[in-house]
């Protein structure tokens, strides 16, 4: 008999387009419940918190994919470094550097996105419009070559106000084509956008990878 949480990863995957990439957000649930989800075949696992994901890492399968979707501290990237599949949360240019140097002292090139501010929270961290293009218009692969940049991550802003979270979305595609049509950018492919409450709006508007907790695992206590 299925658990509760594959059948959660059944019913998601069945929904999903096949260019889309589902991310399990497994921060704060322990590791039965990650295993559980890992049988049922999910191998890609977002955290929020470095020091978390670094101890799930020591205790959890080799082959699974680690995703760092919280704001990353520069503080704690040296830990993450070794193994991180995915860096979700570049939202500012420091980070991107600092990501650089701790990926070359471990001999790798590690993937990240770059964050972009589109909700009208002051909360929410990420690069405005015109500074992303200032980054990545600038030859970021030869200024940071431990890093390489697949593509932009957003969250939009929590209300139901399915308009606005739609232009949000719709903006941050339109950016992601200008990029992709005017910079010359190699494995610059991956556009993650939409949550539990919105992914369906985010992949109405062009996602191609979504972050999944409460709608995978049931909500947080």
């Amino acid at each position: 008999m299925k658990s509760l949480i594959a059948e959660s990863l059944d019913h998601l995957k069945h929904k999903l387009p096949d260019n889309v990439k589902l991310v399990a957000v497994s921060k704060t649930k322990p590791i039965e419940d990650i295993m559980e989800a890992y049988k049922a075949g999910q191998r890609d696992f977002g955290e929020n918190r470095i020091q978390e994901m670094t101890e799930k890492y020591g205790q959890l399968p080799e082959d699974i994919r680690w995703h760092m979707i919280g704001h990353v501290q520069g503080n704690k990237i040296k830990y993450m470094a070794p193994f991180v599949h995915l860096v979700h949360g570049m939202d500012k240019p420091k980070r991107v550097k600092e990501l650089n140097k701790e990926a070359q002292k471990n001999g790798r090139i590690i993937d990240c996105l770059i964050q972009i501010h589109i909700a009208r929270e002051e909360s929410k961290f990420g690069f405005d419009y015109d500074e992303a293009w200032q980054l990545l218009s600038d030859s970021p692969g030869e200024k940071f070559p431990h890093v390489r940049i697949r593509g932009l991550m957003g969250m939009a802003t929590l209300t139901d106000n399915e308009p606005q979270i739609r232009n949000e979305f719709r903006g941050l595609k339109q950016f992601f084509d200008k990029v992709n049509n005017e910079l010359n950018l190699p494995d610059f492919d991956i556009l993650s956008m939409g949550m539990s409450g919105d992914f369906q709006l985010a992949l109405d508007e062009g996602s191609n990878m979504i972050r999944i907790g409460s709608a995978i695992f049931g909500r947080r206590s």
